[in-house]
């Protein structure tokens, strides 16, 4: 129920408008002076403040006044039997709502009342919507936190599982070539280098080195005695040796992995001229992520020592790559390469 409080010096005028108010329904206390009023405010829960301005000691404005200060939102009528527009003005500049002039009709006080009644309402459910919804936003951000929390722990741990896997995959095959150990590790290292170099999205380069530590994945299936021979291979040895990126592809393509890592694995020895293969793709049908592959592997393999041969060097390696750049080699890559080598003192 909507509360009332009617101030007023005379007790007749209180009596009076307070059994108007009480009887449309309304819950109605009385004070004679400001200091009464001011109590009586804030202890009663009070919605709505009609008062005289000619008041004892305290003027009803003065009174307004206090009313802004400790409650903003109670509605407040002022009275007054002297009218002028001077008064009237300042009631409303001090903050009242309605004005009205001795002696008070009924329905003048009524109409007043409800209408001061009706907006202290609709503003309290302003309020308490905005409360709510402050309250609401609230929990929304921390359930919203919690969650990303949950998801940036579900996602570390997904990583860590991917990437033990694929290290598992490197050290099962290394460990049936003992020639070539680090070899994948060491490709996987150039390759990621490389792919910062030419500026590519840290999550694309972290794959690269993920499919760089198990493009040679499908070696498995050739004999350790090939993988392991100190003379050069037979041409039927090398064609043996040349399924490994088709079998790497079908080891790999039942995976799911945040990247393509079985179609890099496949096409890690496709050139852009077609001579590569198992397919023979060019230029842009090859991924990037093989073509940078494709030349760290390169350089890596003619750096390091083999079974047939003893290491070429780092040079020679990178003579090859730049003099077949943009016909074998993706240009950006071999220029990424040979700036990391001879500009940014990477080594192997």
């Amino acid at each position: 129920m909507t509360k009332i409080l009617v101030v007023d010096d005379e007790k007749s005028i209180r009596l009076t408008l307070s059994e108007i108010l009480r009887r449309d329904g309304f819950d109605v206390e009385s004070a004679e002076n400001a200091d009464e009023a001011l109590k009586r405010l804030s202890s009663d829960g009070v919605d709505v403040v009609v008062s005289d301005i000619i008041l004892p000691r305290v003027t009803g404005v003065d009174l307004l006044k206090e009313i802004r200060k400790a409650a903003p939102d109670v509605q407040v009528i002022m009275m007054t039997g002297e009218p002028t527009v001077e008064t009237a003005s300042e009631a409303l500049r001090a903050g009242a709502c309605d004005y009205l002039m001795k002696p008070v009709t009924k329905e003048a006080a009524l109409r007043s009342v409800r209408q001061a009644a009706e907006f202290k309402a609709l503003n309290d459910e302003r309020r308490l919507l905005a409360e709510e919804n402050r309250q609401y936003q609230m929990n929304l951000e921390r359930m919203v936190e919690e969650r990303t929390a949950e998801l940036r722990a579900t996602n570390k741990r997904l990583q860590e599982t991917i990437d033990g896997t694929v290290r598992i995959i490197a050290s099962t095959v290394e460990s049936r070539d003992p020639y070539t150990a680090g070899h994948q590790r060491r490709v996987a290292e150039i390759a990621q280098a490389t792919a910062r170099e030419i500026g590519l999205p840290e999550d694309r380069v972290h794959g690269i080195f993920m499919a760089g530590m198990i493009h040679d994945v499908g070696k498995v299936s050739v004999p350790a005695e090939i993988l392991s021979k100190p003379t050069r291979l037979t041409e039927n040895e090398f064609s043996l040796i040349k399924q490994h990126s088709q079998v790497g592809y079908n080891i790999l393509k039942d995976i799911v992995f945040p990247w393509p890592l079985a179609e890099i694995v496949l096409q890690h020895h496709e050139r852009l001229n077609g001579s590569g293969y198992p397919d023979g793709l060019k230029d842009g049908q090859i991924l990037l992520e093989s073509r940078i592959i494709a030349v760290a592997d390169v350089v890596e393999a003619m750096a390091s020592h083999r079974p047939y041969r003893p290491a070429l060097g780092l040079d020679k390696a990178l003579d090859e790559i730049t003099r077949n750049a943009g016909r074998l080699y993706d240009e950006d890559a071999v220029a990424a390469c040979v700036r990391l080598v001879r500009e940014k003192g990477f080594q192997l």
